[in-house]
């Protein structure tokens, strides 16, 4: 018992231990966890812990199917089976809350509205629970996927859970395909995406400066959050926060959405916690990206279609869609564009809109 003591006392920094030097593993809030180091007073456990201090987030240190995960384009598998999304909204427009949670800005839509999903890798209808942002304290970074190696400087999740097989999101989310997550990558532009800037606008976001804050927003179209595009990559994973769950299939748009540089500025400005508590902004509100291991990703980017004069599309690496441009693994390229024909394919993406093409 001595030495267990003793290791703990080393440790004491990073786990909390009862006098027989046990962890403590029970009875924790589900809140007690933070994305990075606390400056102040007592100890809360960081990414790298989440699965040592409470015996029931083990998935988040031995899980095999966790999220987030880098994207490597020469590991994704081309489904032609993979169909568009469906949303469906009822015709209706949308209210929620949205929270300042002290981990994230958090929507979450009244419960008269319902909006699902379907369709895509989803072999049921899932309803949304909650709209979530990530952000950075840098542009270089703030998403939890990335994309070669590639951060952004946000990203947007979508979380739903299974209504066929489930009655609530608690009940879905620890239990098989009971969870469905729509991410989509945020850019940086002079024009911010619709849906975001209701959400982001100076009256809205000063309303939840402070943890616990809250604000309602009615009238919202979800069809403006997601970009003019059916294309999408596709994995199965866990849910990000602790208890890590893997329970999860995670839909990743193949094509951004925008905020201003003060909207994204205004975010960093968000504290994660009370007024009366030391400011400590809410950016870098993300996880590490975790090993694939053995899993799939699919998409139903169709690369081979890309470019001109490509090669076969076992060779192909599908590129992110702002940046369309093929090449291969072994180091040559398609046949080469022409700055026009570059200029012209930059401008198209530019001037599309961001109204979803998911209504169904």
């Amino acid at each position: 018992m001595h030495v267990v003591w003793d290791i703990c006392v080393i440790l004491q920094t990073y786990i909390i231990c009862t006098s027989s030097g046990q962890p403590i593993t029970s009875k924790l809030d589900a809140g007690w966890w933070a994305y990075k180091d606390v400056v102040q007073g007592s100890f809360v456990p960081v990414p790298s812990f989440w699965g040592l201090v409470n015996s029931a987030w083990n998935l988040c240190a031995i899980g095999k199917r966790q999220s987030p995960i880098d994207i490597e384009t020469t590991h994704m598998i081309f489904d032609p089976y993979l169909t568009p999304l469906r949303l469906n909204t009822g015709g209706r427009k949308m209210g929620g809350t949205m929270y300042n949670t002290g981990k994230h800005v958090s929507l979450r839509p009244d419960k008269a509205h319902l909006v699902n999903i379907s369709g895509g890798p989803l072999g049921y209808s899932y309803r949304l629970e909650e709209i979530r942002l990530h952000f950075g304290s840098e542009d270089s970074h703030g998403s939890e996927h990335l994309l070669n190696g590639q951060g952004f400087p946000g990203e947007v999740q979508l979380i739903h859970y299974n209504q066929d097989l489930y009655t609530n999101y608690t009940e879905a989310a620890k239990s098989p395909h009971g969870v469905a997550v729509v991410s989509i990558f945020i850019k940086l532009s002079e024009n911010s995406n619709a849906f975001l800037n209701r959400m982001l606008n100076r009256d809205t976001i000063t309303r939840i400066n402070y943890k616990h804050d809250a604000f309602l927003l009615m009238g919202l179209n979800i069809a403006d959050l997601y970009p003019d595009t059916t294309r999408y990559i596709t994995y199965e994973g866990s849910i990000t926060i602790p208890p890590c769950y893997e329970t999860a299939t995670w839909i990743l748009i193949n094509k951004p959405i925008y905020v201003t540089q003060m909207q994204m500025h205004s975010l960093r400005l968000l504290s994660q916690n009370e007024p009366y508590k030391i400011f400590l902004s809410m950016s870098d509100n993300t996880r590490p990206t975790q090993p694939l291991l053995q899993r799939c990703i699919r998409t139903n980017i169709n690369f081979s279609k890309q470019g001109r004069d490509c090669p076969n599309n076992r060779a192909l690496r599908p590129q992110y869609r702002v940046n369309p441009i093929c090449d291969v693994t072994d180091g040559s390229t398609c046949s080469s564009l022409t700055e026009q024909e570059k200029s012209a394919m930059f401008s198209q993406l530019a001037s599309e809109e961001e109204r979803s093409p998911l209504l169904g």
